[in-house]
């Protein structure tokens, strides 16, 4: 085994001159109220790597162009498709109109995993909240169903760009691999 250049990984990889022919794995996000510029570029960065569909920046959340955010997502800004909307509530349902399962990452009253999904829950779309208050009350009576990912230690929950980056690809995975 030896550590692949990076010539030979980027050979590899789309080409981002055809990325809008690729099918991209049927996932979309929705930060609300995310307050961290960083995270913001970490969301990026790792919805490039699992090819979603769209990002949704929405009420406070910074989006691009900050230079900030690029700093992180390293370009991801470009690869992944996104939108900036005010209000939340009006993306979610849009994309319930479209046939599109509303999920949020959050603790509720309705204990779920996200390894429990089937390929039969996508499209969906993933709703991560504010560092401090989580996702909105308003967002979680929209949505279909609640994961939460266990925590065994003291903390009750992870940074929001590491959950996020957990849940997506037990996603991606459950999509592609099983």
């Amino acid at each position: 085994m030896r550590k692949l250049s990076h010539p030979e990984i980027k050979a590899e990889r789309k080409d981002i001159e055809k990325i809008h022919e690729y099918n991209r794995n049927p996932i979309y996000v929705l930060c609300d109220n995310i307050r961290s510029i960083f995270n913001v570029g970490s969301v990026f960065r790792t919805s490039d790597g699992a090819f979603i569909e769209k990002v949704y920046l929405c009420g406070y959340t910074p989006y691009p162009p900050r230079k900030e955010i690029e700093k992180v997502a390293l370009g991801a800004t470009n690869s992944v498709p996104w939108e900036y909307h005010k209000d939340a509530i009006e993306v979610v349902k849009d994309l319930k109109k479209k046939g599109i399962k509303i999920a949020v990452l959050e603790i509720t009253t309705e204990k779920n995993y996200y390894w429990n999904l089937t390929k039969a829950d996508f499209p969906i779309c993933l709703i991560i909240g504010n560092e401090i208050s989580g996702v909105s009350k308003e967002l979680i009576d929209e949505a279909d169903i609640s994961f939460e990912i266990p925590m065994m230690g003291m903390k009750q929950s992870l940074n929001v760009s590491v959950a996020y980056g957990i849940a997506v690809y037990e996603m991606m995975r459950k999509l592609n691999f099983e």
